[in-house]
């Protein structure tokens, strides 16, 4: 029995006018019961499908289905049809799957747990409901609106999955470091996620077969086929591929840049469907190949077919290479060959997936390449929080660091802190320097002092102007690295590395407070030991510890010369790393491709002729040779060469440039050669593919003038070389700003 608070009704213990309030026991309120149902999954199918797929853009698996039917005859009872409690569990479910990362196929194991998420969720529901004001996480804790936010606004009303998103921020912000280089990752080709293309569930999956340099010859083949199917998945994608209401007919292929005609439809044909079909008119998708007689033909998925490019054009005039291995659309007319003539290797007769005929090319261009953007299903949408449901693979993390839909917002917000945080609340981009040097000869006897005074001019600018990364990139030395004959051995080969950590100690500010990466050449050891400075197959090892202690010494020893207890930089670090590569700021947001490759040489060498004057037939004559056209570029440089001799039109480096970077980012991978011509590691292809294409990308090639420039929203560089050819008072580089994705080539003379 509970005692009287007021003690007497007499005036001497002074009795209040108001009696004290009686303080109220907060027990908590009892849980409602459920009598658990066994519910089937059929009978929940229509209503997970109005859930996960129509509303959250998500395919659930049955496996998942038998576990939510599970949960929720277990949690909701036979209310969960009338009263609307399975939809609202079902929508949280999502919520907490997305939240988490998981990928778009909702199945136990596939980038989250469905049985933690449930169990976090089961511990916040009361009656078949979701407690309200409480938002489920992944690590069973309730979070709750932060009462600042609803003082600050007090008529505004916040769904959940808002409220949960901004208490995270506010939550996780405390403990994060909000220095730009916190934030930058370097991934090596072979710890790249390994993802092949479903051609049938058109989604990307993880392989399920072990990696090995010598793989299953089935690998090989599945090499092509899941090139071919990417970029056939992205050509459908195309406005020009979908055939809408007011199209009537099909048009001949033509287009002025880089997108097709618009309100125009195509039509692709594949190869096995020409039989029967003499004289008529198709667009084939198929790569360059050359059958064992020599002749060129054209090959997909279902045939192959001789392929006549002499009464062709190319589409835009003079604006790509084409050359065996990649991947063309080539329109024209089908001719079927009544006898055939001479030897029947080449394949005419139909037998062994050949199609009988030939297929006489009237144009020919690569596959339209596809924006980041639109690749990722993010158009438009890249500051907000909110995800949207359109199509795109937002949802697939294909470096290892996220995915773009789920954190894409987050990073950008962390993106924005520290640009306001490092510049006292105003938004420069300063801090976000990138300076990348190429052809970094360490045997050249201008290198040192090249390094020196590039070196010299980046320290002696303010610290929040400088460079958080400086990439080097190879060759490191001019001639492979071979043990005996007279070539560089690797003694010789450490020395150099220890020449420039000697360079590098003189600038002990820009190692204590700038990240350096080192990419290497085909001279590099140790592929080059066994290549002799030939292709070596991508992707290809960093250098090895045993040439790099010197340089990491130096780096360890500027760090313990600075005192960082009252700063939350990270320290100065180098790193070694594949080729090719990628560096990544702020997760998925800035994504850039590093790759060192001779491409313009070597496609150069190998490109087809396409002309009146053309053969079949596939160049291999010298470089020179192979830039002669029977297309004049109209900003092309006529050379002045003696009586008698032969002139051919060089074009400028602006046009050979525009050409470079088309042709590669057209076809969607670094290396659109034959394994002949560049061998590439089969279980590891998948590190060399563009799509969806970087924010920018680092194509380091020697053999081509230096340039920057950008196509399709991805900004292409090329640093050239360190030392200009014939220049050897001067040094060039490229600064490239991160935050406004655009580069410039700096030259700088001594």
């Amino acid at each position: 029995m509970d005692s009287d608070p007021v003690p007497s009704s007499s005036p001497a213990f002074a009795t209040p006018a108001h009696p004290l309030r009686k303080n109220k026991s907060n027990h908590p309120p009892a849980r409602a019961s459920i009598l658990p149902i066994l519910l089937p999954p059929s009978t929940l199918r229509p209503v997970a499908f109005r859930t996960f797929t129509r509303k959250h853009n998500l395919t659930i698996s049955s496996s998942a289905l038998q576990i939510l039917a599970t949960f929720v005859g277990r949690n909701c009872g036979s209310g969960w049809r009338e009263e609307g409690l399975a939809e609202r569990v079902l929508d949280e479910v999502a919520k907490g799957w997305k939240k988490t990362g998981g990928g778009v196929i909702v199945e136990e194991g596939k980038g989250a747990s469905l049985r933690a998420i449930l169990q976090t969720i089961e511990g916040n529901m009361s009656g078949g409901r979701v407690a309200a004001g409480k938002t489920p996480t992944t690590d069973g804790v309730s979070m709750s609106m932060p009462r600042n936010r609803v003082d600050i606004h007090p008529n505004l009303h916040l769904s959940p999955s808002v409220a949960s998103t901004l208490g995270d921020r506010e939550q996780g912000d405390s403990n994060l470091s909000f220095h730009p280089r916190s934030w930058i990752k370097v991934v090596d080709a072979f710890d790249i996620p390994r993802l092949t293309y479903n051609a049938d569930k058109k989604y990307f999956e993880i392989a399920n077969s072990k990696a090995s340099l010598f793989s299953q010859p089935s690998h090989k083949t599945a090499l092509f086929r899941d090139r071919y199917n990417v970029i056939h998945q992205r050509l459908l994608r195309n406005e020009s591929f979908q055939l809408s209401l007011g199209s009537a007919s099909v048009s001949s292929l033509s287009r002025s840049s880089s997108s097709f005609t618009p309100n125009t439809c195509y039509k692709l044909t594949p190869v096995a469907n020409l039989l029967g079909r003499s004289g008529t008119s198709h667009l084939l998708l198929g790569m360059l190949s050359v059958s064992p007689t020599g002749d060129l033909s054209l090959t997909d998925l279902t045939g192959s077919i001789a392929l006549e490019l002499s009464h062709a054009r190319v589409i835009p005039e003079d604006g790509a290479w084409f050359a065996p291995g990649m991947i063309v659309l080539v329109d024209g007319i089908y001719e079927e060959e009544e006898t055939v003539k001479g030897s029947t290797l080449g394949g005419n007769t139909g037998v062994g997936g050949a199609i009988g005929g030939i297929f006489v090319g009237v144009s020919i261009c690569g596959p339209p390449c596809e924006r980041r953007e639109m690749s990722l299903g993010t158009k438009g949408r890249q500051t907000t929080v909110e995800v949207s449901s359109s199509g795109g693979f937002g949802w697939v993390d294909f470096l290892g660091v996220g995915s773009e839909r789920a954190q894409g917002p987050r990073m950008r917000h962390i993106q924005e802190r520290c640009l306001q945080d490092w510049h006292g609340g105003t938004d420069d981009s300063r801090c976000t320097k990138i300076a990348i040097m190429g052809e970094v000869n360490l045997d050249h006897v201008k290198t040192a002092d090249a390094l020196k005074m590039l070196f010299g001019f980046y320290s002696d600018l303010p610290p929040r102007e400088r460079p958080i990364v400086f990439v080097l990139i190879g060759n490191f030395v001019q001639k492979a690295m071979i043990n005996g004959g007279g070539r560089a051995g690797g003694i010789e080969y450490k020395e150099y590395f220890d020449s420039l950590a000697l360079v590098l100690s003189e600038f002990p500010s820009l190692l204590q407070h700038s990240t350096f990466i080192f990419v290497p050449g085909d001279n590099d050891p140790w592929p080059s030991a066994f290549s002799a400075g030939a292709a070596s197959a991508l992707p290809r090892q960093a250098v090895p510890e045993l040439f790099t202690s010197r340089v990491k010494r130096a780096f360890s020893t500027a760090n313990a010369e600075l005192d960082r207890s009252q700063s939350s930089e990270p320290i100065g670090e180098a790193i070694w790393t594949t080729n090719p590569s990628r560096i990544t700021l702020f997760g998925p947001v800035h994504d850039i491709a590093i790759v060192r490759d001779d491409m313009s040489e070597r496609l150069r060498r190998s490109a087809v002729r396409i002309g009146q004057d053309a053969d079949r037939s596939t160049i291999m004559n010298d470089g020179m040779a192979s830039q002669k056209s029977s297309v004049l570029p109209e900003d092309s440089i006529e050379t002045q060469t003696p009586m008698g001799a032969e002139s051919y039109p060089i074009p400028s480096s602006v046009n050979m440039s525009r050409k470079l970077v088309k042709t590669i980012l057209d076809q969607g991978t670094i290396s659109p050669f034959p394994l002949s011509l560049r061998p590439v590691l089969w279980d590891y292809a998948s590190s060399l593919q563009l799509y969806p294409l970087p924010s920018s990308f680092i194509l380091a090639d020697p053999e081509a003038a230096p340039f920057c420039m950008t196509y399709e929203g991805c900004h292409v560089m090329n640093p050239g070389k360190l030392i200009p050819e014939g220049d050897l008072s001067s040094v060039r580089w490229i600064e490239y700003d991160a935050s406004k994705n655009r580069g410039k080539v700096k030259e700088m003379r001594y």
